[in-house]
């Protein structure tokens, strides 16, 4: 029987999931704003419009669970707690960022909030959450490992390698499949010989096919803390499609024009921020907090901007750093 003090915890989870999907939203503006005013380096992925999974995801995760994401990955990193002034600088190239610089947008990794990691290559980085989960097993960290990828991943040798041997060898791992529709510039369903790219593919490895709404924030939370909790208890992996939509193009170089005009709208019209904010405010959360909670991400992130923009670049010295277990390359001379 659920109590009125159940109902205000669960109402103020989902206030912090609220919370984390503005972030997220407020963090890919200033940096496309950035790359506008030729401030970030590199190319750039941003993942407006999919706030819901990662905020969901990480509001369910312990401090000690790892995630691994896709280039896409800016939100991943930012909610599982790394700094946003420091995440903002590593896409400016500056030295104070959380790689020194030296990864930009597409490699992000910040260790002490769980974070392992950005990845480039598709699908390259599922092995790699398995084996995370493998080490976790075999030291009894309780820790469980989330992979995050998109829908393109799912026709990459790796996606299949690393569920067969996640379920042979019983691992604490969660695979999460974003399916924003569009692998780059492909339609998901034009290269693919199931409908559900991911979802219809888990019988092939002994897991239930889960498909859920990428863009409510009350089903991802659900489902995030089910897939963690039976991990956690020993009970494997799962497979996970999320389905969602990327309100802009696959990088910042690209329009998305060959997109639908009324499928883009269509997906607009299921923003996951305003349409959860009406859902709170129906269900009796005050004008007044929800203005709260926007205000107050909105400073803090106009703080971390700054900071961005004022750290140094990295000294040339730097860059022989960072490569070589022991810091350096004289070793192996």
């Amino acid at each position: 029987m659920r109590t009125a003090t159940d109902a205000v915890a669960a109402m103020d989870d989902r206030l912090r999931v609220y919370r984390m999907m503005l972030e997220a939203r407020r963090f890919e503006h200033y940096a496309y704003q950035m790359f506008l005013e030729g401030l970030v380096k590199g190319t750039s992925h941003l993942a407006t419009g999919q706030e819901a999974i990662a905020a969901g995801f990480a509001a369910a995760m312990r401090p000690s669970d790892l995630t691994f994401c896709t280039y896409r990955g800016h939100i991943h990193t930012l909610l599982r707690g790394t700094p946003p002034g420091p995440l903002m600088a590593e896409l400016l190239g500056r030295a104070t960022g959380v790689c020194g610089g030296k990864g930009g947008s597409m490699h992000l990794t910040w260790a002490p909030a769980g974070a392992m990691g950005s990845y480039a290559i598709v699908g390259a980085h599922l092995p790699i959450a398995a084996g995370a989960a493998w080490a976790a097993m075999e030291r009894g960290t309780g820790q469980v490992s989330v992979c995050f990828f998109g829908d393109g991943a799912t026709n990459i040798g790796a996606f299949h390698e690393a569920l067969n041997m996640a379920v042979v060898w019983n691992l604490p791992v969660v695979f999460v499949c974003e399916n924003n529709q569009y692998m780059e510039y492909t339609p998901i369903g034009s290269v693919t010989a199931v409908p559900r790219p991911a979802a219809d593919r888990a019988s092939a490895y002994g897991l239930d096919s889960i498909l859920v709404d990428g863009n409510d924030p009350d089903e991802m939370l659900g489902i995030a803390r089910r897939s963690l909790g039976k991990a956690r208890a020993g009970g494997g992996p799962s497979l996970i499609e999320a389905l969602t939509y990327r309100h802009g193009g696959h990088s910042r170089a690209d329009p998305g024009t060959y997109r639908p005009d009324e499928e883009v709208e269509r997906w607009k019209a299921r923003d996951p921020i305003p349409t959860y904010r009406g859902r709170l405010a129906d269900a009796g959360v005050s004008e007044q907090q929800l203005s709260g909670i926007e205000d107050s991400v909105e400073a803090a992130m106009l703080i971390a901007i700054e900071e961005a923009k004022a750290a140094p670049a990295p000294s040339l010295d730097s860059i022989s750093t960072d490569v070589w277990a022991d810091g350096g390359s004289q070793w192996r001379n």
